[in-house]
């Protein structure tokens, strides 16, 4: 199965450290120095606390699925999922090169960087071997 042309990111002041880091294959989130929470999507302002003393941390790319839906009637198939990361935030992202009817809530994941149409590659997550 061929996979869908995924568009490009567009970055800005506050996700260019972000872009720039996926284009070297590393996953960074923010974590507030004030609360200790990280969070995504990255901003500089915690979402939690308030704070603005937030910090890029590098994140270990293992997650779980938190909820999916197969888009099924698209010209490519494709699945949406929230995925919650092992560092606490919960993002949306795509699941790829996996069996989309195995697909289960609760299931372990990994990221895996997808090219972009015209750009840095974009987070998404496959399924964890065991």
């Amino acid at each position: 199965m061929a996979m869908r042309k995924i568009p490009a990111p567009k970055p800005n002041p506050e996700t260019q450290a972000f872009w720039d880091a996926a284009a070297q294959g590393r996953f960074l989130i923010r974590r507030c120095t004030a609360c200790g929470k990280a969070h995504w999507y990255p901003r500089k302002a915690c979402p939690f606390c308030w704070g603005e003393k937030t910090e890029w941390v590098e994140a270990s790319g293992r997650g779980t699925i938190y909820s999916y839906s197969v888009m099924r009637r698209a010209a490519e198939p494709y699945v949406v999922a929230y995925v919650t990361l092992a560092e606490g935030p919960t993002m949306l992202t795509n699941l790829v090169d996996c069996d989309f009817d195995a697909l289960a809530i609760g299931q372990e994941v990994r990221l895996k960087f997808s090219p972009s149409e015209a750009g840095p590659p974009v987070p998404t997550f496959t399924i964890a071997e065991s």
